[in-house]
């Protein structure tokens, strides 16, 4: 199935395997409820146990260096119709949502130091903002 729009998670390339999954589950948390319709429906196994919802279409998850991410979040920024999320090396030290949006709001844009971003928006769009990106291994 094709979808008309795309999730894509750009991780920089010198993390650790257990940042990159960590950093991945931050990024995409928030796309879900800001555009819900990516959500699916509640799932239920033949018991009956009902889980949680998941999203409808696939994450797309790249890997490049920093001057990559930096050019993706420049381009990201200037798209209509993209929404992004960023995790910032900073927060590997912080202990909670209210100290990672400090800690974000306490850098100038161009200044973050990105580790890590996701983006949703139409298919095009999308392939724009992570042009030069490797798929993740």
């Amino acid at each position: 199935m094709k979808f008309s729009t795309k999730i894509a998670v750009l991780l920089r390339d010198d993390l650790l395997t257990w940042q990159r999954l960590n950093v991945t589950a931050f990024l995409v948390s928030g796309i879900g409820t800001l555009v819900p319709e990516v959500v699916g429906e509640p799932y239920a196994d033949a018991d009956g146990v009902v889980y949680l919802p998941m999203f409808r279409q696939p994450v797309m998850v790249f890997q490049g260096g920093e001057e990559l991410l930096a050019a993706a979040h420049g381009r990201a920024l200037g798209r209509d119709g993209v929404v992004m999320s960023v995790f910032t090396s900073d927060l590997f030290a912080t202990g909670h949502d209210a100290a990672n949006r400090d800690a974000v709001r306490a850098v100038r844009t161009g200044d973050l130091d990105l580790v890590g971003l996701a983006v949703h928006g139409p298919r095009n769009a999308v392939d724009r903002v992570v042009k030069g990106a490797a798929m993740h291994p």
